[in-house]
């Protein structure tokens, strides 16, 4: 019988490096085990290298054939970034997850200004100027993928949370309309916009108010968005939404007015940025 083989992500190779950022925690240092454990060197990018080295020696321990390179770099900073874009134009990147990024809680106009331009310098500039470093090395090679880590959050306006969500509309539609321009390339282009994700076993006093109001079940954990992530990367698919919680929530900010919805979430980010 016949059967239809999944789709795989962009070939790896000896010479070619799937690049991830923020991979010190989170969605970024999920998606560096899981390339490595599917045959991709790697090329981390964090401020903090404890954390990506812990990864390299991870993958190690486990006996997986694969290099790990380490920058510790603040993205934020301009000269510190361009640094690293002018190493990356050299090399064959086959992926690039760009996942760093920050968040902060308050009103915009409270909240400290140059904290707001360095969020926004990571979130959002940072995300632009890597991917337009490595687009044109990924067209030439005709084989390789791009995921950036967009949010739910922004397809909605959330008082209190502005910057945020202001940077994550930019990714949301700057790679979306990426994926339709990079179309018979070879370049596959993929949205992540997930909503609420946290770790596999989260002890309560680190549970947030969001935690505690929320079912466990519903949730959906790093390894599992990050399985789910390269999977839809592989399939090309325009936009990938991990979880229950985040799919509802993503349903929502799509369809809801916003005159109804951003007074409740205004709300409840004015909570948050109390705790």
């Amino acid at each position: 019988m016949f059967r239809r083989q999944n789709p795989a992500l962009p070939a790896p190779g000896p010479d070619r490096f799937a690049v991830v950022t923020g991979a010190s925690s989170g969605i970024g240092q999920a998606i560096a085990y899981e390339l490595g454990r599917r045959g991709h060197n790697l090329l981390l990018v964090a401020r903090t290298p404890g954390p990506m080295e812990k990864i390299r020696d991870t993958l190690a321990a486990e006996g997986r054939d694969v290099s790990v390179d380490i920058r510790s770099c603040d993205l934020a900073d301009a000269d510190a970034r361009g640094v690293l874009i002018r190493e990356l134009e050299t090399l064959d990147i086959n992926i690039i997850v760009n996942s760093a990024g920050v968040a902060t809680f308050g009103e915009f106009r409270k909240l400290d200004p140059g904290y707001e331009r360095t969020q926004f310098e990571l979130n959002a500039t940072a995300l632009f100027e890597l991917t337009a470093a490595v687009l044109p090395g990924m067209v030439a090679s005709g084989d390789a993928g791009i995921v950036n880590v967009g949010s739910v959050a922004g397809n909605a306006a959330i008082p209190n949370n502005a910057t945020y969500v202001g940077t994550k509309a930019l990714v949301n539609t700057f790679t979306e309309s990426l994926h339709y321009e990079l179309k018979g390339t070879g370049v596959r282009c993929t949205l992540l916009a997930p909503g609420p994700v946290r770790e596999e076993l989260k002890e309560d006093a680190a549970r947030t108010i969001v935690d505690r109001a929320t079912p466990d079940f519903v949730w959906t954990t790093y390894p599992d968005c990050a399985v789910e992530t390269l999977d839809a990367l592989a399939s090309n698919r325009l936009r990938v939404v991990p979880g229950g919680l985040s799919k509802v929530a993503n349903l929502l900010s799509t369809y809801l007015p916003r005159r109804l919805t951003a007074p409740l979430m205004g709300k409840a980010y004015a909570r948050m940025a109390e705790d």
